[in-house]
């Protein structure tokens, strides 16, 4: 990390969140081994500027993994300009184009990564929702308030495919909701498990898909083509402690890593998120000489968790197997 000549304040900040990451049980990846990816909804970043000593925290988390999806960023990039110079200059970025309107809020999706342990495979886009010819022009019945984006990597051996989304919000219109969680289940499954011509099938799909517990109608409709979450999150931790959600009141399950089956076995049995909340005692920790409120901490750091797994990359002794396989049978 180049956190570089900082106050004292931001010092003392930086000290107390560390000690929270120590808590999170987050395990070192291994170049060409595993990478630790993660899902992080950062509130509204880039719709008001961070304090600096915001900036250099939001760095220090992200710093934790390999690959980030990281999903509510906003139109302004300055901020996070400012976490990539922190991180080092292995760090880099793939994003999508804004939203400008109400539904997509000024909202992109970004993947930021490190080349050390990832690399950007080449493929990147925007996953559009099915179309219907009517009269001359090609048209959506159904749209996706944001929509989902979709890179390619490959870390050690291992290459796949990500998609990150944050679908709508709005408690009146679970209908909506569960409309578009169809709406890219439908769209995952005629591209990757029944279309021919997917770059990679190992697909891994993250974001804030405002689904409020496993196993409710949004959630069935999500993972009603195949996705499946990995066996370390079916319960979620924070460190040694079960929670019950990734948001700030550790009640919501808002936040997901799914994958398709064929690349459920590279995940490794350890998942959670990092709390770097602590309690409404530790609040001021991470800011010293501060007075924010509950609220307006969330819109300095966020109000939701990172959520994050390990995968292993390592494929190498499996390919050789597939081969020798594959003489024996000719």
């Amino acid at each position: 990390m180049h956190h570089g000549d900082v106050s004292p304040e931001i010092a003392q900040g930086l000290l107390a969140l560390k000690k929270r990451i120590a808590a999170a049980k987050i395990p070192p990846s291994k170049l060409d081994e595993t990478i630790n990816i993660a899902v992080w909804n950062i509130r509204e970043f880039g719709r008001k500027r961070r304090t600096k000593a915001a900036i250099h925290l939001i760095a220090e988390i992200l710093g934790q993994f390999d690959l980030i999806a990281m999903v509510e960023l906003r139109n302004d990039l300055a901020d996070l300009g400012e976490v990539i110079q922190f991180l080092g200059p292995s760090w880099d970025i793939v994003y999508s184009d804004w939203i400008d309107d109400r539904g997509g809020n000024d909202e992109r999706i970004a993947f930021l990564f490190d080349r050390r342990a990832v690399t950007f495979n080449g493929l990147a886009a925007e996953v559009d929702a099915p179309r219907d010819k009517e009269g001359s022009e090609y048209l959506a019945t159904l749209s996706f308030w944001r929509a989902p984006y979709m890179c390619s990597f490959r870390a050690g051996n291992f290459d796949f495919i990500v998609i990150a989304a944050h679908t709508r919000w709005g408690a009146n219109d679970i209908a909506g909701r569960r409309a578009e969680l169809q709406l890219l289940a439908d769209w995952i499954e005629d591209r990757f498990i029944k279309g021919k011509f997917a770059e990679d099938n190992d697909l891994i799909v993250m974001g804030d898909f405002n689904t409020p517990k496993i196993g409710d109608e949004l959630y069935k409709a999500l993972t009603s083509k195949g996705l499946q979450i990995p066996d370390a999150l079916e319960q979620l931790r924070a460190g040694d402690q079960i929670i019950g959600g990734s948001n700030l009141g550790r009640n919501a399950r808002y936040d997901q890593i799914l994958c398709l089956p064929s690349a459920k076995k590279r995940f490794i049995n350890v998942a959670g998120v990092l709390d770097f909340y602590g309690s409404e005692a530790q609040r001021k920790e991470l800011f010293p000489g501060k007075s924010y409120s509950r609220e307006q901490f969330t819109y300095q750091l966020s109000d939701h968790f990172p959520l994050w797994t390990q995968i292993d990359t390592d494929i190498d002794g499996e390919r050789l197997s597939q081969i020798v396989q594959n003489s024996k049978k000719t």
